[in-house]
């Protein structure tokens, strides 16, 4: 594994798909917001080999190998479904005009194939499990049928807003990181708002490596997650305050959460090694949900992918002891539960729906006050 800030991105090179192709006259769809999302990671290469959207056989591949057609590790499948005929048309035209919701041409698919594709499969493939409690399956058994695969120039980023102030593409963070003087770099995947325990946690990951690389996922969730506002801003909040300066970048990364547990592990990992990322912590049912996934599975399936350039650090979870007097983990901590600080993530939205504040050995209180200040702190 590269031990410097030039880690090679996954395949070997960074995509760019960005272009001033004129889209004049082409015909033209609209897709979601989490899509015109993907788009705009596949033209900046944080889906890097991808230069578009999957065609069968590497779908397929994915889907029944968790690897493109050529071996290259690739875990989760990056689609467009459409109805059979949108399809019809799309393949007709050639050249596709993609528009986000707000009515923009953001890309141009170039259409090389439309096909079927068998749904149950794909959600045991990806996620598993084919019970629809499971949000990707869910997903999954909702889309059209057609799948087009091809690839994009991208043509037209989105204007400005609040939530995108901190996106940053691989060309960005790996010049930060140079800058920074940084060589080894540990990425902390979170879709929620830090607890105590987790800013621990990547401080102990930086106490052998340059710095940490904090990176939260901004797209579509599941009833019940922070909302992407509240977790921008508590992360500001926490490194302004606690965080040495030079040592902890935050960049959002916009797209949308899979809960594929181990094989979405695997695919957070090549989306940071893109990002120039040397390491990456995979704690404890990593990007699961529910019940669906082996605590540990998330760290075992990288046994199943070593030739990734970057490295896993596991971690086991992290909690304040009392008695230890210390942030630690059941590893080096002997002592009983009820010594422990330490919170389930239901019932910390409990405490907060009713307006209290947790522990600051659970929340600092700056985290918990911008989170409780929020009139909406969770999705609906």
């Amino acid at each position: 594994m590269s031990e410097n800030n030039s880690i090679k991105p996954h395949g070997g090179v960074l995509v760019n798909r960005i272009t001033q192709a004129d889209p004049t006259g082409l015909f033209s769809i609209t897709i979601t917001e989490d899509l015109a999302n993907d788009v705009e990671n596949i033209a900046d290469g944080i889906f890097s080999p991808l230069e578009g959207f999957l065609g069968q056989q590497d779908f397929e591949s994915v889907v029944s190998r968790g690897r493109l057609a050529n071996d290259l590790a690739w875990t989760i499948p990056i689609v467009l479904d459409v109805d059979e005929e949108t399809a019809s048309k799309m393949k007709e035209a050639g050249d596709v005009l993609l528009k986000n919701p707000q009515g923009t041409g953001v890309a141009i698919l170039h259409v090389e194939e439309t096909f079927t594709f068998d749904k149950e499969k794909t959600a045991q493939g990806v996620y598993g499990t084919t019970d629809s409690s499971h949000p990707g399956v869910a997903k999954t058994m909702s889309m059209k049928d057609i799948l087009v695969g091809g690839k994009i120039d991208y043509i037209q980023r989105p204007e400005d807003s609040e939530i995108r102030k901190n996106r940053l593409t691989p060309l960005q963070t790996r010049e930060a990181f140079a800058q920074a003087g940084w060589k080894t770099i540990c990425a902390f995947q979170t879709r929620n708002p830090p607890h105590v325990a987790h800013e621990m946690l990547q401080k102990t990951s930086i106490t052998t490596r340059d710095g940490v690389f904090v990176n939260p996922i901004i797209g579509k969730k599941k009833s019940g997650d922070f909302v992407d506002e509240v977790i921008i801003k508590c992360y500001e909040t926490m490194i302004k305050l606690y965080y040495p300066e030079n040592r902890c970048k935050l960049g959002t990364l916009h797209t949308e959460m899979k809960y594929a547990g181990p094989k979405e592990a695997i695919h957070h990992a090549i989306m940071r090694q893109n990002y120039g990322c040397t390491h990456i912590i995979i704690g404890r049912d990593h990007a699961g949900v529910g019940k669906f996934y082996d605590p540990f599975a998330a760290q075992k399936i990288f046994d199943d992918y070593p030739e990734l350039e970057i490295a896993p650090v596991f971690f086991p979870a992290f909690f304040y002891c009392r008695r230890c007097l210390t942030y630690t983990t059941p590893k080096a901590c002997p002592c009983d539960d009820d010594e422990k600080e330490q919170i389930s993530g239901t019932k910390l939205r409990e405490m907060i729906q009713n307006g209290q504040a947790p522990s600051k050995f659970i929340l600092r209180p700056e985290v918990a006050k911008v989170i409780l200040d929020h009139p909406k702190p969770f999705v609906d």
